[in-house]
This record gives C-alpha cells, structure tokens and sequence, in this order.
C-alpha cells in the first residue's frame, strides 16, 4: 500500500508474497479432500456389494483414481492434499512437511474419512438392509464381514469367490502376506507422489497433471492387491469408516473384526506407514537428482 512508510510496505509485501494458509485451513481442506476421495472410493464400493452395478476390481479402483484426482486438484493449492496419513509421514520425514502438523491433518484426514462413511450410509442404509435380508446376513454376525467390508477392510477380501466370509478362507491368505501387499503397494504408491510432484525431476509431469497420474497409480495397485486385502495403503481410508461401521451396527465384525486387533493394525495401520517410509527413503536417497538437470 502506498501509504505506508518505504521500510514497512516492504515488509507488508514480504508477507503476502509468502502467504501460506493457516493450520486450521489446511486441515479444512484435508477433510474435504479426503471427504470428495472416499465418496468416490467408497462408495464405489458400496455399489458394487450392494447392486453389482461394477464388475471387477478394476472398475472399483479406477474410481478411487478419479475420487484421487478430484479431490488433489480441489484442495491441493490449499493443503498439499496429502489425503492419507501414510504420505504425510513420508512427507515429515523426507520432505519439510513440519512434524508438528503430522497429527492435526492425520486427525483432519481421518474426520473426512468418517464423514464421507457416515454420508454413504445415510444413503444407501435401505439398499444395504435389503442386500442384507436378501443374503440372509445377520449384522454383527461372522457373514456381515461382506457388508461390512464396504467400510473397513479385511483380508483375505472376503467380496472375492474364491475366499469368502468365514473363517475357513483366512488360510488364503496369512497376515505375513497381507502386510507384505500393503507395505509394498503403499511403498510404491508414495515413491510415485514423490517422484510426480518433484519440480526438479525432468521426468516429472507438469505440475497440473500430477494428480492425473497419481490417480491412475491408485488405480494400478488396487487391481493388483484389492482382490487379496481390498487395498488400504491409506489408514484413514481404513479407520475413519471402520469407526463408522461399528457404531452403524457391525460392532466387533468392524473392529476389531474377525482376525483381533493384532492383525487389523498391523495390515492397515503400520504396514502403510511403514511402506510409505520405505517408498519416501527410495526416492529421496537412491533417485532423486539422478533425473535432474544438470
């Protein structure tokens, strides 16, 4: 502003030039991203076991895709859209994301997650209670994992022919396998954000399709693992719903669901994070720079 003494419009200028938003909107932003994402994601999956409408997991995980590209564009310029805690912690640890943040947009992640849950129950309560009657699924009992997997996740996934709803199909697949499956396909998946969003890599993308490209990604691991532990690689995506459930009536089928608490936060909590560290250290300590110019 004019008005102001030469020393201090220098300074006001300074500061708008180097605006960030605040903490609480950042966080505003993660829910809503993480909102926009698991109402595509999700409820994709919510159609899919309760109407058929989509056949296979490709169709299921290309939605997700989208839901990711949806939202990352929608509040990327606001948050970063981190929209998973997994790739927030890579980002504290190998980026200069601040560690004291980790925890608000953990929480703001989880909170749009749930509500997201919470909005698609209220829509398709009545088509899941008929699905349910149909199917003679008692919720609560061992078959309501079936319904209760449009929420939280459970390995091996039991809306596969091949394994099930009872306890007989857990031998399909161990839990050493399933955290296997989501360390990697979060490694990989974090390895992929790092790469396509660092500006100084020229194998990058530009900047405005990165959340293209990382969509497409998610894509790619679900239908690779979806089949085996409905692919998480995201512990909000997991818990935020999963808390929902439970209170919706699945009870212990939602947590600590059928295999204990053991197994379900070893393969969708530290299993992502893990593998999203393993994906971060990849990038930033054996590629990045090797594609830089000189």
């Amino acid at each position: 502003p004019a008005g102001l003494p030469k020393a201090r419009r220098r300074h006001t200028l300074a500061r708008m030039n180097n605006h960030q938003p605040s903490l609480a909107a950042r966080c505003a932003a993660e829910v809503l991203g993480t909102f926009i994402l698991l109402f595509f994601g999700l409820g994709a999956v919510h159609a899919a076991v309760t109407t058929g409408t989509y056949s296979g997991v490709l169709q299921v995980g290309l939605l997700w895709g989208i839901g990711v590209m949806l939202a990352a564009y929608t509040v990327g310029s606001v948050s970063g859209a981190h929209l998973n805690p997994a790739i927030t912690l890579a980002l504290s640890v190998w980026s200069d994301f601040p560690r004291r943040q980790v925890l608000p947009y953990w929480l703001a992640q989880t909170a749009g997650a749930a509500l997201a849950a919470f909005v698609l129950h209220l829509i398709f309560s009545d088509t899941i209670a008929a699905y349910e009657l149909k199917e003679g699924i008692t919720r609560g009992a061992e078959k309501s994992v079936i319904t209760a997997s449009m929420y939280g996740e459970y390995f091996p996934n039991p809306t596969v022919a091949i394994h099930g709803p009872t306890q007989a199909s857990y031998s399909n697949l161990g839990a050493p396998a399933a955290f296997l499956a989501e360390m990697i396909g979060t490694a990989i998946l974090t390895l992929c954000v790092f790469a396509l969003t660092d500006e100084r890599s020229s194998g990058s993308p530009r900047s405005n399709l990165a959340p293209l490209f990382i969509g497409l990604a998610v894509a790619a691991i679900i239908a690779v693992i979806g089949p085996m532990t409905q692919c998480c690689i995201n512990p909000a995506r997991d818990f935020g719903p999963r808390i929902i459930a439970y209170f919706a009536g699945w009870g212990e089928i939602a947590f600590p669901g059928p295999r204990g608490a053991v197994a379900t936060l070893s393969v969708y909590l530290a299993a992502p994070l893990s593998g999203a560290l393993i994906g971060g250290w990849i990038y930033t300590k054996l590629l990045k720079g090797t594609g830089w110019p000189a």
